[in-house]
């Protein structure tokens, strides 16, 4: 029999490599022609991260991001990975590209995000691209270098519109590399330009909802999980969705509460079938957004009802003081996953460069439980680590869990979901 190559984790986590993880390596071989034609029809986001929960019974993807920030959080083996993906990618998409202009957010003080900005650039000159950063702070007038603790060194510039193109002083870019979610909405100065600007300005959080993500992964999902014979449910999130909700006047509330209690049942239904033990619960955040704001946990739809004014704040704005007007409910999947002595909750994040799996980290949480977000206050990253970067052992002959294949599969399947969002908005 051949062995199936599959990269091998040495992060120390608990709980033995489960059935689910190991049907899916069994299938590699479909699942990689499944892919590989997937990717031709639909051509995977440039970049990409996924936020995954593995409750050892389920493992499916609770957030994806298309303007993937922590890159600076992977494990540093696998650079030569992300320069070789992203070479592969750009090569393909813009094969007489020789200049990028990368378009950050607007943070002034967040050292962690600089040390990921830092690290893209690397990839993309190491990848043979001439890459600059601008700057969309309106107050820099003039290039601002920014020295990193880790040595590294960045340097932001002013943007200067011409006509309808971008550019720097002396820097004119082939294309724009948007590493801001535009969660504030599409800035005037990106009207009209000429030069592609990737990811389209259309999928920023401004425009794009969780629940049309999650719709596009329902259907994938459907027909994965034929292809591979299981359950779709084992890979997917039940989810809800209610829009016209404002948690400070109470208007929507009905229809949150309501249909807090048919996910409820759904998920308890499943939990039957599958003989599990666990208390069903949902995660309630907004529907459009990032930064781990407006997420709350809930067990019963009385939650809702009992909230606090304090608790109300929290749930009423996202990142740059968006309103929530609309919110997902999607089924809460515990994490049977700790890390380190202290045995703390973590959740893998796993990023990929177009349809390339480069790497990921495991978000922890020394003060979270298995049933809370772990996007919050008081979370670090470890990156996963592996037995050797350029080596892929066999399924067989491991003491240790080795489920990164199953998390690149889970991952892929939401960075198709996205790719289908592109499609249904950008004509």
């Amino acid at each position: 029999m051949t062995e199936l190559y599959i990269p091998h984790l040495t992060t120390a986590i608990t709980g033995p490599l489960r059935h689910l993880e190991k049907h899916i390596i069994e299938y590699q071989i479909i699942i990689e022609k499944w892919f590989r034609k997937a990717w031709e029809q639909t051509p995977a986001p440039i970049y990409s991260s996924v936020d995954l929960r593995n409750a050892g019974f389920k493992l499916a993807p609770i957030d994806t991001n298309l303007f993937a920030a922590g890159f600076n959080n992977l494990n540093q083996d696998f650079m030569p990975l992300c320069i070789q993906a992203a070479k592969n990618t750009l090569e393909k998409r813009f094969p007489h590209c020789e200049k990028i202009l990368l378009i950050p957010e607007n943070h002034t003080s967040n050292i962690g995000y600089f040390e990921n900005l830092a690290v893209i650039q690397n990839i993309l000159i190491k990848a043979g691209y001439d890459t600059q950063i601008g700057s969309l702070l309106p107050e820099l007038s003039q290039a601002k270098q920014i020295e990193l603790p880790s040595g590294r060194k960045i340097t932001l510039h002013p943007i200067i519109r011409e006509q309808n193109y971008l550019k720097l002083a002396s820097f004119e870019p082939c294309i724009i590399l948007l590493n801001n979610d535009l969660s504030e909405g599409t800035p005037d100065i990106f009207n009209e330009i000429k030069q592609p600007i990737i990811p389209p300005v259309e999928l920023g959080w401004r425009n794009r909802l969780k629940s049309q993500h999650f719709t596009h992964y329902d259907t994938i999902i459907a027909e994965f999980s034929e292809l591979i014979n299981i359950d779709p449910w084992l890979i997917n999130p039940l989810f809800r969705q209610c829009g016209d909700i404002d948690f400070m006047t109470r208007e929507g509330e009905t229809c949150l509460t309501d249909n807090i209690e048919l996910l409820l049942k759904n998920i308890q239904r499943k939990y039957q079938q599958y003989g599990i033990t666990e208390t069903p619960f949902v995660i309630v955040k907004a529907d459009a957004g990032t930064y781990g704001m407006g997420v709350m946990t809930v067990r019963t739809p009385e939650d809702i009802l009992s909230l606090n004014r304090k608790q109300r704040n929290k749930m009423s704005a996202t990142k740059g003081k968006q309103n929530v007007s609309h919110v997902i409910i999607q089924e809460g999947v515990p994490s049977f996953e700790t890390v380190g002595e202290e045995q703390a909750i973590a959740e893998p994040v796993i990023y990929l460069i177009g349809s390339h799996v480069v790497g990921g980290f495991y978000r922890v949480h020394r003060d979270k439980s298995s049933y809370e977000s772990l996007n919050a206050p008081g979370s670090h990253f470890e990156a996963l680590a592996f037995a050797d970067c350029c080596a892929n052992p066999s399924l067989r002959g491991h003491e240790t869990p080795n489920r990164f294949y199953a998390y690149g599969v889970v991952a892929r399947l939401a960075a198709l979901a996205a790719a289908k969002e592109k499609q249904e908005v950008v004509k």
